[in-house]
């Protein structure tokens, strides 16, 4: 399953990038999971995708949970609970 993903403000300035493909491996069926795999990469992802740090996520543009099921082509997003400006 490829996704598309996109990282915004704080989480975007500690990553590097703002968007990404991936092809996910099998296990990763939920957005919770993809979060975990991302923060496995180790470093600024670590830290940045953390259990413990507050990230909001949308999965197609609406904000979704932790076991939000994922879909091929689907588009998910991790940013700061507060960004604006």
């Amino acid at each position: 399953m490829k996704i598309n993903l996109k990282y915004f403000a704080s989480v975007r300035e500690a990553v590097g990038t703002g968007q990404e493909a991936l092809e996910l491996p099998p296990g990763v069926k939920s957005v919770g999971e993809l979060r975990s795999l991302l923060a496995e990469r180790g470093g600024a992802w670590a830290e940045a995708l953390a259990p413990q740090r507050a990230v909001r996520m949308a999965f197609n543009q609406v904000m979704c949970g932790a076991d939000t099921a994922l879909a091929d082509g689907a588009e998910v997003a991790f940013f700061p609970p507060v960004t604006g400006g």
